[in-house]
């Protein structure tokens, strides 16, 4: 059961919000790895645009959480479908928003829309083309084959906030930007913060760019998620 909506676009700390959320006990929390990563998620979320009703108790089965896209994108339905779940709106500077978008999602799907192999599964593939495609042209004006310009990006990414929260009551919702630390998160989840841990910072667009490159050469698309090997490296072979 869901309880903990994420409404923030990507590239607003998604990632560390992720883990923090986990940390906190709100695990496993989905974002847009899983689907990556994970065939069967690719699979499920093929049809969250074509299935009437959506099923979000399939699509989410297992998970506490959820942040990023896709189910981010979709955030008026969760909210209606867990009525009694929190809503967190990651946000951050607009132009940086653009920049590190720019350099990171809009390049890599640029890239594996010109089909360079950059550690796809034929199932993140359909998902790819019947979901992720729309969603780009809906929020950004622009298909997943081309990196969307500078200012329809930022309007969409404005709209979009400006949309949740016009929408979700106050007392439901929290605006979270990077930098603002355990005490906002903690005090609106009634949890008490972790002893001498500090707030997972991870993701930046530098380590994001690099996973890119290493899916390209290598065909494995590695995340701040996955278990370490032998050598330190953490190493996730995509189906």
């Amino acid at each position: 059961m869901l309880q903990v909506i994420g409404a923030g676009m990507p590239r607003t700390g998604t990632a560390s919000m992720k883990a923090a959320l986990e940390q906190l006990g709100f695990g496993p929390c989905h974002h847009m790895y899983e689907v990556i990563q994970r065939p069967e998620q690719s699979r499920r979320w093929s049809r969250v645009l074509t299935d009437d009703p959506v099923d979000w108790e399939y699509l989410l089965e297992g998970y506490r959480s959820a942040v990023d896209w896709p189910s981010s994108y979709f955030w008026r339905d969760l909210a209606a479908a867990y009525p009694d779940a929190k809503v967190i709106l990651t946000r951050r500077d607009p132009r940086r928003w653009y920049a590190s978008c720019k350099n990171t999602i809009f390049e890599f799907n640029a890239r594996a829309a010109r089909g360079e192999n950059i550690g796809r599964s034929s199932e993140h593939e359909e998902f790819r083309q019947a979901v992720l495609d729309v969603m780009f042209q809906t929020s950004f004006g622009a298909t997943i084959a081309d990196i969307p310009a500078e200012e329809p990006s930022i309007a969409g990414f404005e709209r979009h906030n400006a949309a949740v929260i016009e929408t979700v009551p106050a007392d439901r919702l929290l605006i979270y930007e990077p930098g603002d630390g355990w005490e906002p998160l903690c005090d609106f989840l009634e949890v008490d913060a972790p002893a001498d841990a500090p707030f997972p910072h991870l993701n930046e667009g530098q380590e994001m760019r690099r996973m890119l490159q290493e899916g390209a050469r290598t065909g494995r698309f590695a995340t701040p998620f996955d278990r370490r090997d032998d050598a330190g490296t953490a190493t996730r072979e995509l189906g």
